[in-house]
């Protein structure tokens, strides 16, 4: 199947590495318009170089955005209505998994902070979401990890989808390019929104599960419009920064025997999922909560041996 996209202008941020980037292959391969949303504008600027190696009859752009700032986004936002005429689908990639340094205001890189898995410069770290190293059980988490936290990890979120629905609403529909009103906004929470750990860490979770509930009601607000929302949550992903923390053979059998594909996932696979949200094909579904886990949210006792099939291949 191909075109699956034709047509459609599609926003993506975290664009630069990750599944930001194999997002913005795929969504170019299948013919739509691309803005590639980033901190690190050479990233994103590459990103959109490939895509015009790669791909004819389709246009990428690169733009410099810090998803955590209102203004950036709506800035971004202006941008591919103007470059493009619409926006389609917003596609937000954060995906916290790892502590590394960074200040509480930013300002400099002493103050450990759980930064995104997709390559992120420490200084730059609340631009993709945070687990705070201090965020533990509700007797021990203090009131500003929480209050940053949740200030981090779902305001950015909100003001997404805010300037998402603004756009979408004036998607005029053309037949002769398949091309709707309304639009498609997917938002990543995590597998952690929906299961519990013995690994306290209770404010990101709680943020997370937050953005699940207020995509589901964006979804309910929002769908007459024809503006569908719906979650990704991804299981534990096989990125060089996982893969850095998860150093020992100990450490990776620990999280291993919870996954029964017997691997952790892969970027692309995040990257197929949102592909079948940003298109028409999931156009009865909206409020979803999108498991990507290898069947771990589903786990009980999982099964032995080595996997048969091979991950797929990436397209960086």
């Amino acid at each position: 199947m191909s075109g699956r996209l034709q047509h459609k202008v599609a926003l993506i941020t975290g664009a630069g590495s990750g599944i930001g980037l194999e997002s913005s292959l795929l969504f170019a391969q299948e013919g739509a318009h691309v803005l590639l949303v980033d901190i690190n504008l050479e990233a994103a600027q590459k990103g959109a170089d490939l895509i015009a190696q790669r791909f004819t009859g389709v246009k990428a752009i690169a733009t410099k955005a810090d998803v955590g700032k209102e203004d950036d986004i709506k800035a971004a936002v202006d941008l591919a209505v103007k470059e493009f005429g619409r926006l389609d689908v917003m596609a937000r990639f954060l995906l916290p998994h790892l502590r590394l340094p960074i200040a509480d205001d930013y300002s400099s890189s002493t103050t450990p902070v759980c930064v995104c898995c997709v390559r992120v410069p420490p200084a730059h770290a609340h631009l993709q979401g945070i687990m705070h190293p201090a965020d533990d059980n509700a007797l021990n988490t203090e009131e500003r990890i929480w209050d940053l936290t949740m200030n981090i990890n779902l305001k950015g979120v909100w003001w997404g989808c805010k300037y998402a629905i603004l756009a979408m609403r004036n998607n005029a529909t053309d037949e002769a390019k398949g091309l709707h009103v309304g639009g498609s906004v997917i938002n990543t929470a995590s597998f952690v929104a929906l299961m519990g750990a013995a690994t306290p860490q209770l404010a990101y979770t709680a943020s997370k599960g937050a953005v699940l509930a207020m995509t589901r009601e964006l979804a309910m607000v929002h769908a007459r419009e024809g503006i569908r929302f719906n979650s990704l949550c991804p299981g534990p992903l096989k990125t060089p920064l996982l893969m850095d923390f998860l150093n020992t053979p100990e450490k990776r059998d620990r999280r291993m025997i919870h996954l029964p594909m017997g691997r952790f996932g892969e970027a692309v696979e995040l990257a197929k999922a949102a592909l079948f949200l940003a298109s028409d094909e999931s156009s009865y579904m909206t409020g979803t909560d999108f498991k990507v886990d290898g069947g771990l949210s589903s786990a009980y006792v999982t099964a032995i041996g080595e996997p048969v099939l091979p991950p797929p291949a990436s397209l960086i």
